[in-house]
């Protein structure tokens, strides 16, 4: 056999070869220009392949990322699911916790709202818990003063009411547009608005932004359900389905 042809075969034989089985560096420049020509060929010949391996890769990064995700929501489970002063709804003793960190000004949470609240409402059985995370701008902090102010003097049911005006609300969150609010739904403006800047206040906003930091949250609507991170919008029949995959676990 010619050198050529023996260093075709070798790298023929190498494409059937674990990686780890030879070292390119021992073989001869011939050889190794073989056994490149040779992959380059077959790649030509068979492009699905480099497809194939693509999704392989990107299966392994998620698959990586949701172990990650999963370790980050268990090293902070009281503060996600047990704070103390999150807004919780939907069915207090549900089999499974859904956790959103919102913002008032974001288009895709106003998009998710309705969605989100036909899922709980028609399931039944899931804990919701509402994380006021303002990232968009003054008028999202003050919206979320607003909210938290309205929970801390009014309670759990007030603060929905004005949550759910709250994210419909398509003007700007002036201190007359929040006076008008809390005025309509029969609240003591006056008493909110002085508070909206209380340490109390203050201090669920650090908080919130401090978790969010240690789940690498930079983003809204993002969601918590169980030991998942679902980043961004997601459609009511994609979110009843990893519901159901929950329950499975």
């Amino acid at each position: 056999m010619t050198r050529s042809l023996t260093a075709m075969a070798l790298a023929l034989g190498l494409l059937s070869t674990p990686a780890q089985a030879f070292d390119l560096t021992a073989m001869t420049d011939a050889e190794r220009q073989a056994f490149r020509d040779e992959v380059r060929s077959y790649l030509l010949e068979n492009p699905d392949v480099i497809m194939e391996a693509i999704a392989v890769l990107e299966q392994r990064q998620a698959d990586q990322q949701a172990r990650g995700d999963a370790d980050m929501v268990q090293l902070n489970a009281k503060d996600i699911f047990d704070d103390g002063h999150s807004w919780v709804g939907g069915n207090p003793d549900g089999d499974i916790t859904l956790v959103e960190f919102i913002d008032y000004r974001c288009g895709y949470c106003r998009k998710a709202h309705d969605e989100v609240q036909s899922l709980v409402d028609t399931d039944g059985k899931i804990r919701l818990i509402m994380k006021e995370f303002p990232i968009l701008g003054e008028e999202s902090v003050a919206a979320s003063r607003f909210a938290i102010s309205v929970q801390q003097i009014a309670g759990a049911d007030p603060y929905k009411r004005v949550h759910d005006r709250l994210i419909a609300f398509k003007g700007n969150m002036t201190e007359e547009a929040l006076t008008r609010i809390a005025t309509e739904e029969g609240l003591d403006a006056p008493a909110i608005l002085a508070r909206m800047n209380a340490p109390e206040v203050n201090a669920v906003i650090a908080a919130n932004h401090s978790l969010a930091g240690r789940l690498q949250i930079n983003g809204t609507p993002t969601f918590v359900l169980e030991n998942s991170l679902l980043r961004g919008y997601l459609p009511l029949e994609a979110m009843t389905k990893l519901v159901a995959d929950a329950r499975l676990k």
